[in-house]
C-alpha cells in the first residue's frame, strides 16, 4: 500500500519539494550579494561612498602585509591578478586615500604599499558592519539556525579556500 499525503504518494510530495541543484549557488550568491550591498550602503553613510566591493578584497590583500607593507606584485598574487592590474588597483586606492606607496628601506628599487588611516578605518568599519549584518541574519533565522548554516558551510568549504581574496578575479574571469 502506498503512503499517501493529501492524495499524493509520499515520494511525489518529496520530489515536488526538491530544490534543483542550481538554486544552491544562486542562493549563496544572493546572500553574499545582499550582505555586500548592505555593507556598502552603510559604508557610504559612514563616510566611504567611493568604496567598492573589489576594493575590500584589495585592502585585505594590502593589510596582509602588516605594518611593514607589501608590494603591488604581492597584492596581485593574493588577488590572482597581474602586477599591472594590481598596480592600477593600488593607484585607485591611493587616489581615494585608502593606501599609500613608500620606498622600501631594504631595497630602493621596490615600493611598499601600506594602508593609510582611512584604509584602516574602512576595514574596521566593515568588520563592525558585518557583525551587525550577522546579528540581523540571526534575528531573521535564529541564532541556532545561523550557527548551523555557518557550521555546515565550514564543513563543506575546503579550509584552504575560506579566506581567498581572488573572488573578484575568479568571478569575472580576468
Amino acid at each position: 500500500m502506498d503512503n499517501m499525503v493529501d492524495g499524493k504518494k509520499v515520494n511525489q510530495v518529496v520530489e515536488s519539494r526538491s530544490t534543483p541543484g542550481y538554486e544552491l549557488p544562486l542562493l549563496l550568491f544572493a546572500g553574499f550579494r545582499s550582505l555586500i550591498d548592505r555593507l556598502h550602503a552603510e559604508l557610504a553613510a559612514q563616510g566611504h561612498p567611493d568604496a567598492r566591493p573589489a576594493h575590500g578584497f584589495a585592502l585585505q590583500a594590502i593589510a596582509a602585509g602588516g605594518p611593514v607593507g607589501t608590494t603591488a606584485s604581492e597584492v596581485g598574487r593574493r588577488l590572482g591578478v597581474s602586477k599591472q592590474a594590481a598596480g592600477k588597483t593600488v593607484d585607485r586606492l591611493a587616489e581615494l586615500g585608502y593606501c599609500a606607496r613608500a620606498d622600501d628601506p631594504r631595497d630602493a628599487r621596490r615600493k611598499l604599499v601600506r594602508l593609510t588611516a582611512r584604509g584602516g578605518d574602512v576595514l574596521a568599519r566593515s568588520a563592525a558592519i558585518f557583525d551587525e549584518l550577522r546579528a540581523d541574519w540571526a534575528r531573521t533565522i535564529g541564532e541556532e539556525g545561523l550557527a548551523a548554516l555557518e557550521s555546515a558551510l565550514r564543513a563543506t568549504v575546503p579550509p584552504d579556500t575560506s579566506r581567498r581574496l581572488d573572488a573578484a578575479t575568479w568571478l569575472t574571469g580576468i
